[in-house]
């Protein structure tokens, strides 16, 4: 798959490790500028490095420019600096990815108020906060995308998923309602719903059956490489074997 993003900038949030670094790789092999955040500073630091190492891209180089931030997605203020900083070290943005998550996973009688707030807060308020900062940059760029990683828990519950089913439940209706009310502006929303990923995230940690980060990240790439004629709203995504039950 073809896919020539220079000139184009990109903000993948949680983009130093596991699904979100893929996808950030993806599109700086493809030229973006891309700029990642994550909760820690040190992560920035080692997820940047080690995007660099695998495009080519490290300081002095040719190529596309990668940099990061320290931010806590589910903090509209943290949030708010995030975006202008991108402002300052990029000058716009193209294309938004909201991959930050976090899951908690209990029945609802053992989860505590402040489990259920960090979750819903990182997953949905996030995405919230980082759509509406990214939108009046977006139309003042003509358009461009916004691809919001959801998870197959966005339509399929499951015991202990309370917080993390709704979380991804809600991000699939407020992307849904984001290209109903944006399309017409060029902002093109796109949601990727994937199963197991083989990452420390979540249960079980990796194996050779789940999806590869590097999967979801070429699912993005597809998304944002069709002609402006198509918009693809909704992708999932499966282990094609699974353990058998």
């Amino acid at each position: 798959m073809t896919l020539n993003l220079k000139g184009k900038t990109a903000l993948v949030t949680g983009g130093a490790r596991g699904i979100g670094r893929a996808i950030a790789e993806r599109l700086g092999a493809a030229g973006a500028a891309v700029a990642i955040c994550a909760l820690h500073a040190e992560s920035v630091r080692e997820g940047i490095n080690q995007i660099r190492s695998r495009i080519g891209a490290g300081p002095g180089e040719t190529g596309a420019k990668i940099a990061g931030r320290q931010a806590d997605v589910s903090e509209r203020d943290s949030v708010a600096r995030l975006f202008e900083w991108l402002d300052g070290e990029f000058g716009g943005l193209d294309i938004l990815v909201n991959n930050a998550g976090l899951g908690i996973f209990k029945d609802l009688g053992a989860l505590e108020p402040n489990e259920w707030r960090a979750v819903v807060g990182t997953n949905l308020d996030g995405a919230y906060y980082c759509i509406h900062e990214a939108l009046p940059r977006l139309q003042q760029q003509g358009g461009g995308w916004i691809v919001n990683i959801a998870s197959l828990a966005g339509k399929n519950a499951f015991a202990g998923g309370a917080a993390y089913n709704a979380s991804k439940f809600g991000l699939c209706g407020l992307s849904e309602a984001v290209m109903l009310d944006h399309r017409y502006e060029e902002v093109r929303v796109t949601t990727i719903l994937p199963g197991s990923v083989s990452t420390e995230f979540g249960h079980g940690g990796g194996a050779e059956w789940k999806i590869a980060p590097e999967d979801v990240a070429d699912a993005v790439a597809m998304v944002l490489s069709m002609p402006a004629r198509t918009l693809i709203s909704h992708v999932e995504m499966r282990p094609s074997k699974p353990p058998k039950k």
